[in-house]
């Protein structure tokens, strides 16, 4: 019989389960022949599945699933997507989500979060070797809608926006009183509102001393004919002096002298008089009635010369600093939409009001039309072209006199007050310099979009030079807020591309890298922090609690350092250019004030630094960092005035290094103006123990007061005998 027909006959008679083993036990054979073949073969087609969440990179499954921590759908990991040496392969495929929620993937599809549709981009490999380092390919770019702008320097205007309201001008006020005691028999003016002009009547007054005054007037004026005709000099001149009494009596009540000559000519007594109006005006105020009877010094009528106003208006606190006396203010009243008014600056509250929040400014107004109104509704806006270091620019007033009581008074030289005789004052004095366009004096700007503010720091991501699509964070010292742009004071240079849209975006996609983003500082920052908070104790504390030289500059001198008694001899040279340029500031003097402020460079980078150790080492390095920037801003300045505002600057680190390396000579004296800075007041040290103003020069030579006086230190110690 053939195989084949005896193997049917075998089936035909053997059970189905039979089967079924005969078959498993078949497929279990071939599944050890495959598994013994060649291991090259197996290798190369074997693949490791490895599953992870893009949340939680730590883990590992080997097989797809829910995120044990988050329950997100688990995906894929990177290293088993590609066997072999394709693994490590650079610039292969990557997936990335164009809102930056999770890192590149391997594969196409929707993102896990947001659910947006995955594009491919370049892989960067996750490294640039920079922290805050960020490299996105040009369809990553346009994606992410990046966006960038220029650093650079120039003046900015600020708007600062105010409301108030229309009030009178309360030196123009006038009142009519009453000056002897009496009934008012008559009033001219019987209602509010009514013009009158100087001179006009006003009140018919009904007062028994008035007759005994006047009969005492022509008894006078008998006597004086009468020593005439005898002929007497001695009673003529009596009588003259007696005369002359009762005539300045009738005008200190308000008679004018043709009244009192009138009495005179009549030749008899009247209980009756006339008070006239002592200027032009409104009568905004109507007290008493006819037939009212008043005492010495009760006001009838209170009268307002309208054409002069004040405008009060509420300035918000964050304002403040751009506002100025002697200032321009535009303003709209609801009366009259659509029309400009400008006014002055005369007055800036020195309170803030608790409940506002907001600061009382008064502005001059003329009026002389008469349109505008008291208790009028006003909008008004201020602009201040802002140059470095936060000051207010005004061509119009550089170089000018002004009156510090009424700011319409301005000169182009020394003089005094059309008005109230005061002297005036230099512009510079109330907060006011000038600037000429492309200067250094204007400050270094960025569009307000750009910083990335996290309370303590803050963060611009910069575009790389000569990497396109590389981004890179760092962190700036940010002024104030001008407007849409913000003054920069430290951290940046001019050409600096700043990212001003989707630098949210570049530092989300910091964040998912584990580098350094705008929520968490560099560790070589926080180590840095750490250093500058340690106290001679060695132990730390936080860098809140001790105060900056900048707030107070006892801080630092208070520390106990440990410098030797030498380097004060050390430091000699770098105190003996800065007193330098403080006399030439002083005395008007800009080009020696260069001279002497390029000989205080070599000075400070002449210093031997390895005298010092720990954190006397640490502190000279710090200090001398910001003396070199000043003196650099001196040596530089296209003005005087940009020298002085430099000056300040220096003066604080040098003050602070002269309480602490001492000095080897003879004693220095801190002095201070508080009118410097527009009354922000500055310090600096002198030779001299009478003051040498170097912020205002000849125009307030000795404006200025003595704080104390540093002598040379002794061994032990950072300075003694202050005064």
């Amino acid at each position: 019989m053939k195989p084949a027909n005896v193997i049917l006959t075998i089936l035909s008679k053997t059970p189905i389960l039979l089967i079924i083993i005969v078959v498993f036990a078949l497929g279990y054979t071939f599944k050890g022949m495959v598994s013994t073949a060649p291991t090259g073969q197996s290798q190369e087609t074997a693949r490791e599945e490895i599953w992870t969440c893009s949340m939680h990179p730590d883990i590992r499954l080997p097989k797809p699933g829910k995120c044990p921590l988050c329950g997100m759908d688990l995906i894929l990991a990177e290293d088993s997507s590609e066997p072999g040496p394709a693994k490590k392969a650079k610039g292969k495929p990557k997936y990335a989500c164009s809102m930056f929620c999770v890192p590149p993937m391997p594969r196409p599809g929707k993102c896990p979060i947001c659910g947006m549709e995955m594009v491919e981009v370049e892989d960067s490999g996750g490294d640039e070797g920079a922290p805050r380092t960020l490299t996105l390919s040009p369809m990553a770019q346009k994606l992410a809608e990046i966006e960038t702008a220029a650093v650079e320097r120039k003046t900015v205007s600020a708007e600062i926006r105010m409301v108030g309201r229309i009030d009178y001008d309360e030196t123009r006020l006038g009142y009519i009183t009453a000056w002897v005691p009496g009934r008012l028999e008559r009033l001219y003016v019987d209602y509010t509102g009514v013009p009158v002009k100087k001179g006009d009547h006003m009140v018919y007054l009904y007062s028994p001393e008035l007759s005994t005054a006047q009969t005492e007037l022509l008894e006078a004026l008998r006597s004086m004919k009468s020593g005439k005709s005898r002929g007497s000099s001695i009673l003529n001149e009596r009588a003259g002096d007696w005369l002359e009494s009762i005539r300045d009596k009738f005008r200190l009540w308000g008679l004018t002298d043709a009244q009192i000559a009138e009495i005179e000519q009549r030749g008899t007594a009247s209980d009756y008089m006339t008070i006239y109006a002592p200027m032009g005006g409104i009568v905004i105020h109507k007290n008493l009635l006819e037939g009212s009877y008043v005492q010495t010094g009760t006001q009838i009528y209170t009268i307002a010369d309208l054409s002069h106003l004040w405008v009060k208006l509420d300035a918000y606190e964050s304002d403040l600093a751009w506002l100025r006396y002697g200032q321009k203010v535009e303003f709209e009243a609801e009366a009259y939409p659509g029309e400009t008014f400008t006014g002055t600056v005369a007055f800036i509250a020195p309170v803030l009001d608790p409940k506002t929040r907001t600061i009382k400014v008064r502005v001059n107004v003329e009026n002389p039309d008469g349109r505008l109104k008291p208790e009028m509704f006003v909008r008004a806006v201020a602009r201040s072209e802002i140059a470095a270091g936060g000051r207010v620019v005004d061509a119009e007033l550089a170089g000018k006199w002004m009156c510090p009581m009424h700011p319409e008074i301005i000169k182009d030289e020394a003089d005094s007050c059309d008005r109230c005789g005061m002297p005036l004052v230099r512009t510079e004095s109330l907060g006011f310099v000038s600037i000429e366009a492309g200067s250094t004096e204007a400050p270094l700007v960025i569009p307000a979009a750009a910083p990335l503010i996290t309370g303590k720091r803050t963060l611009v991501y910069i575009e790389v030079p000569g990497k396109p699509g590389t981004y890179q964070g760092r962190e700036i010292t940010l002024g104030p807020r001008v407007g849409n742009q913000y003054i920069v004071f430290d951290g940046l240079v001019v050409g600096d591309r700043v990212v001003v849209n989707g630098n949210f975006k570049i530092d989300s996609a910091v964040q998912i890298r584990a580098q350094p983003s705008m929520m968490s500082p560099a560790a070589s920052q926080t180590e840095e922090s750490q250093d500058d908070s340690e106290m001679q104790d060695g132990k730390m504390a936080h860098t809140d609690s001790m105060p900056s030289p900048r707030s107070d500059m006892e801080s630092m001198a208070s520390l106990k350092l440990n410098i030797p008694p030498e380097f004060a001899k050390e430091f000699a040279p770098v105190l003996t250019a800065y007193l330098n340029v403080q006399e030439a500031l002083s005395q008007d003097q800009h080009e020696p004030a260069l001279e002497a402020a390029k000989k205080l460079q070599t000075a400070i980078g002449e210093v031997d630094m390895n005298m010092l150790a720990g954190d006397a080492h640490m502190a000279w390095m710090k200090e001398s960092k910001g003396m070199t920037r000043a003196a650099n801003d001196i040596a530089g300045s296209v003005d005087i005035q940009v020298a002085r505002a430099a000056f300040a600057l220096l003066s604080e680190s040098m003050i602070v290094s002269t309480k602490c390396y001492g000095i080897a000579g003879e004693p220095v004296h801190r002095i201070h103006c508080p009118m410097a800075f527009g009354n922000r007041g500055g310090d600096w040290l002198q030779r001299s123990e009478k003051t040498e103003n170097p912020y205002f020069g000849s125009a307030m030579f000795r404006c200025g007061v003595m704080k104390e006086t540093i002598k040379p230190r002794t061994v032990g110690g950072a300075s003694d005998d202050r005064n």
